[in-house]
């Protein structure tokens, strides 16, 4: 068996994608802040002491998504040609999409996972002394087009 970021001596090593040809893909993550009632309504009417809880947390997604070879060392630096990260307030949290595209030669998986991620993250960071128990939930991929693999979408999302 062969392992495509090990070389022949078991090292790691970051893929070879020079000869691939740039092609438009894209990749949308989801994830979910669970957060006490009180923090929902804190978030609900703006009176979190932090500030603008949502506003911070779509930058952070955005700022993370570009950022994404930084923290991940095998991750190939790619081009983020565009990043949206959307954030809904619920009765149980709040829940996080972000979706990255770019024409490159390698896919953004990882960098809509970083952005979902970041962005909860720094929810957390900004209702962590409203509730010490928020909690980050379930992110995944949901949706993948382009690319040698093709389009892919999670069985269960829409």
């Amino acid at each position: 068996m062969s392992f495509t970021h090990l070389d022949a001596a078991g090292h790691a090593r970051m893929v070879d994608v020079t000869d691939k040809q740039p092609t438009v893909r894209a990749a949308t993550a989801r994830g979910f802040v669970r957060c006490a009632p009180s923090v929902v309504e804190a978030l609900r009417d703006g009176s979190v002491p932090k500030g603008d809880v949502l506003a911070v947390a779509r930058i952070s997604g955005i700022q993370a998504a570009k950022r994404t070879p930084e923290l991940l060392p095998l991750a190939h630096v790619i081009g983020v040609h565009g990043a949206t990260v959307d954030l809904e307030l619920t009765d149980g949290g709040v829940a996080i999409e972000a979706t990255v595209r770019t024409a490159d030669r390698t896919g953004v998986e990882m960098e809509a996972l970083t952005a979902v991620s970041v962005a909860a993250l720094a929810v957390v960071d900004m209702v962590k002394g409203l509730d010490k128990g928020t909690s980050i939930e379930n992110v995944r991929i949901v949706r993948k087009t382009g690319g040698k693999s093709g389009d892919w979408n999670r069985p269960g999302e829409e």
